[in-house]
């Protein structure tokens, strides 16, 4: 992954043969919508709503529906391309990072972003009350992300030039 949550580009015969894989386990078959979804997930990581994944999917298959793409994001949250992240009452949004991960949600513009996990690194030790099972557990980071960080700088060093 390279920085900002973008990652290098993918060559189509893997990305058609990984998306192959992975609707063949579950029984279902590949389709030029579910790849063209996929691939704007890919494209572009930063955690879209469905809505979000619909505009960017016309772009270059202008007869897709919003029915379509919430199929296509259903079956590849079911085969395990893809994950749901929901982040208080907002939309779901859609990770295509299948890698052990936290995120990061900023304050001011409600971006979503991957932050890694050390390599090696164990789950904190936790007690769980009797009867728990606990499969996955998340960390989420909250604050401002950097576009907004330099925004805040930039409007304090305005105010304080103002001021003077």
């Amino acid at each position: 992954m390279v920085p900002g949550g973008m990652t290098k580009k993918l060559p189509i015969d893997f990305l058609d043969e990984r998306l192959n894989q992975h609707l063949a386990r579950t029984g279902l078959r590949f389709t030029v919508q579910r790849r063209h979804v996929y691939g704007v997930l890919l494209a572009k990581r930063d955690h879209p709503s469905a809505e979000e994944v619909f505009i960017r999917a016309k772009e270059k298959m202008p007869d897709i529906s919003m029915a379509t793409v919430y199929n296509c994001l259903d079956t590849l949250v079911q085969c395990g391309l893809v994950r749901q992240v929901n982040h208080e009452r907002g939309a779901t949004r859609y990770c295509s990072n299948m890698c052990e991960h936290h995120h990061f949600y900023c304050d001011e513009c409600g971006g979503a972003f991957d932050i890694a996990t050390e390599p090696g690194s164990h789950e904190p030790e936790m007690h769980m009350p009797p009867g728990f099972l606990m499969k996955h557990y998340e960390i989420t980071f909250r604050g401002l992300c950097p576009d907004c960080t330099a925004k805040q700088a930039g409007a304090r060093r305005g105010a304080a030039a103002h001021r003077s």
